[in-house]
């Protein structure tokens, strides 16, 4: 039985749809702005995150107002219904935000059929929620140092990171990371085209990176003749994020991977998200959980698929209050204890 089979048959019955709007600053330097899409039927509300990047895709969508989605469906019959359904009143300014919008109305359907059938996304896949290890995903400024994971560490001893590596990194800062033995993956940001955390290929950084830290994931290179060759010995680390969104990306690959970041809203659809889950799984790739600064329930989604399927894995899905700007106490740590009052796709921690 595919994962999505027992999903897809779900019923929804929707009578309203309206949009939450969020806004953060993050530790990244930017403002994070979200959509939550909630829809509302039976006297339950199921809600999804839109976390494109672009804050004018968001006022566009605010302003157009939410669609027409009454309805009685189950959760395969609304994906396709989305399918015609205009989400964007504008064009968007990057093409991946197609998928994120469509994962904000098809994960706040799902949370809906679940809630109204009285369970859990656990409950519907017959699995168990498992604690979530996670890492903190930070840049390190401009000059970059080791300041903020030191500020962290001091706060949270046990802490482990996800960094993004970039040429200024002296190899002074590289062996200072590498002595505290937290950096658990390296993002090269390679696979990014025209936005603000763009990496080019850079051989000397990723060798320099590749054997100062010998364990560590490496997420993301661009491939050139050059860093091929630098990267030969360390395939079994070299893992994918920015291209995967579906089986038929994961086949694409230059070779096949043994790890993957996984961040649901990529996938655009549930059934996508989920036949790429299966895939991994039957092939023996590990999984990891990624995340895009989530504001609202986006963040406790990636939380629960993390506890379903890559609970040990070190994933990128640390609680919010590790996004915000300056390191501050009284969070939760790794990792993630399940909740006891999950309620359809939410996993309620913070």
């Amino acid at each position: 039985m595919d994962l999505y089979d027992p999903l897809g048959t779900l019923p929804v019955d929707i009578d309203d749809c309206t949009f939450r709007r969020r806004e953060r600053d993050t530790s990244s330097g930017f403002t994070r702005v979200s959509t939550t899409v909630e829809l509302h039927g039976d006297g339950v509300v199921g809600r999804g995150e839109d976390v494109t990047y672009e804050t004018p895709d968001h006022d566009a969508l605010h302003e157009a107002g939410p669609p027409t989605l009454a309805g009685e469906y189950t959760h395969a019959e609304f994906s396709t219904l989305l399918e015609d359904v205009e989400l964007f009143p504008e064009p968007p300014v990057q093409t991946a935000s197609h998928n994120y919008r469509r994962w904000a109305f098809e994960s706040a359907a799902l949370d809906l059929g679940l809630k109204q059938r009285g369970e859990t996304l656990a409950d519907a896949l017959g699995r168990e929620y498992d604690p979530v290890r996670f890492v903190v995903s930070t840049r390190l400024g401009d000059p970059p140092s080791i300041d903020r994971v030191e500020r962290w560490l001091e706060l949270y001893p046990d802490l482990e990171f996800k960094l993004d590596p970039t040429s200024e990194w002296p190899t002074e800062l590289i062996e200072a990371l590498a002595d505290r033995d937290v950096v658990r993956v390296l993002d090269l940001k390679g696979q990014y085209k025209g936005t603000e955390v763009d990496q080019p290929a850079d051989p000397d950084l990723y060798e320099r990176v590749a054997t100062g830290f010998p364990d560590a994931l490496v997420e993301d290179p661009e491939l050139t003749p050059e860093t091929r060759a630098v990267l030969d010995g360390h395939w079994d680390r070299v893992t994918w994020d920015y291209p995967i969104t579906g089986v038929e990306s994961i086949h694409d690959l230059d070779r096949e991977p043994d790890w993957l970041n996984i961040k649901p809203s990529r996938f655009g659809s549930v059934e996508s998200l989920l036949s790429s889950i299966e895939h991994c799984l039957d092939r023996g790739i590990d999984l990891y959980g990624g995340g895009q600064f989530e504001l609202g329930v986006g963040r406790q989604h990636i939380h629960a698929l993390a506890s379903l399927f890559y609970p040990d894995a070190p994933n990128d899905v640390a609680p919010r209050a590790y996004n915000d700007p300056e390191p501050s106490p009284g969070h939760p740590t790794s990792p993630l204890t399940p909740p006891v009052d999950a309620s359809g796709l939410e996993w309620p921690h913070e």
